[in-house]
């Protein structure tokens, strides 16, 4: 081996470390959340330990070290390490579930991955085929179901779909809608309830997010649902939608040319196709400027990768994949005509409104 430079050694090291700090501050991020701790502070001023154990009747010494260890972390405020705030701002991304779309707590549920699918994640390495969603177990579901709460809540129906030429007017109207990778129907159960007059149709190969899906329509009692266990391929082969969604999904799917193509089928002539889809580029300088592009790639390897190749021959385009420039040539290949960009400050996510 080549001889080490001291200074360098050490700051790497510390680099390493800091990514093991940074996993069981995540730990500590869901402990919060699970315990409701966050929500528990928001908005009520400097806290002790034993005013935070008077709120949530939980043990203060345990509240104290979780305090400090959530204070050393950055996000949560302290002087002295004896009283603590939780800021309006960690309080959005932290504790507000129902009216942030900062909110992000949620995504820190359950961990990266369970100790089995580790084991599988390292065998799709010697293998080359990876795990599909319902691999991940149940729970990965929820976990995607919470992360996507906010947005689909907050921003879908008030600020994306009025931004879609004529298509909130078709809506109101009555027309006939797919929500293609539908999850666990949040979008789906959005638009069903501002939009009585339309039909919408949900499809997810999940059978976790359908369960979930299904659950949370029975409990909304809305008649304007049908949900599908299906993939993008069982649309039906004729123009049948007038609005067709894709939220967040296209990078994970192993055959995404098929299942635009089977879109393009299934839409009306004068119909309209909203992605949803991961920011990014076609090269790495481009994708440099994410500020958090190792835990997209990381994530890539764990979830979106790993379901996009699930098959045998799957396409692998993982999360940061669908960028405009290949979303756009896809789109043409499979003969639609008309695409565009819309960026409606979502940091995450871009949108392109497809016609055919």
């Amino acid at each position: 081996m080549q001889p080490t430079d001291p200074d360098r050694l050490a700051t790497f090291a510390l680099q390493v470390w800091s990514y093991k700090q940074g996993e069981v501050v995540s730990l500590m991020v869901h402990l919060g959340d699970r315990l409701g701790l966050y929500r528990a502070m928001a908005g009520q001023g400097p806290l002790t330990a034993a005013g935070l154990a008077a709120r949530t009747d939980l043990h203060e010494r345990w509240l104290l070290e979780w305090l400090r260890s959530q204070a050393a972390a950055g996000l949560i405020d302290t002087v002295d390490g004896e009283v603590f705030e939780l800021s309006p701002e960690a309080a959005s991304v932290l504790a507000d579930e129902t009216g942030s779309v900062w909110f992000a707590a949620g995504a820190f549920q359950g961990g990266v991955a369970a100790p089995d699918v580790v084991d599988r994640l390292a065998e799709a390495f010697r293998t080359g085929v990876g795990l599909s969603y319902d691999d991940l177990g149940p729970s990965a579901a929820h976990g995607v179901e919470r992360m996507l709460a906010p947005w689909t809540r907050l921003a879908l129906v008030p600020r994306i779909l009025p931004g879609l030429d004529g298509v909130v007017e078709r809506l109101e109207a009555g027309a006939r809608v797919a929500d293609v990778g539908c999850g666990a129907g949040l979008a789906l159960l959005a638009m069903a309830e501002a939009y009585p007059n339309t039909r919408f149709e949900g499809f997810d190969p999940s059978r976790h997010a359908i369960d979930r899906a299904r659950t949370r329509l029975a409990e909304t009692g809305l008649a304007n649902v049908e949900i599908h266990n299906a993939a993008a391929a069982d649309l039906p082969h004729r123009p049948t939608y007038d609005f067709v969604l894709t939220l967040d999904c296209i990078h994970d799917m192993p055959r995404p040319a098929e299942a635009i193509a089977a879109i393009r089928a299934a839409i009306t002539l004068d119909g309209t196709w909203l992605i949803k889809d991961i920011r990014s580029g076609p090269t790495w300088p481009e994708n440099q400027r994410n500020p958090v592009l190792a835990m997209m790639y990381g994530t890539s390897v764990a979830t979106c990768m790993s379901s996009a190749l699930s098959e045998p021959g799957g396409a692998g385009l993982g999360t940061l994949g669908f960028h405009p420039q290949l979303a756009e040539q896809m789109c043409r290949d499979a003969g639609f005509s008309r695409f565009a960009v819309h960026d409606f400050d979502d940091p995450a996510n871009l949108y392109y409104e497809v016609r055919p």
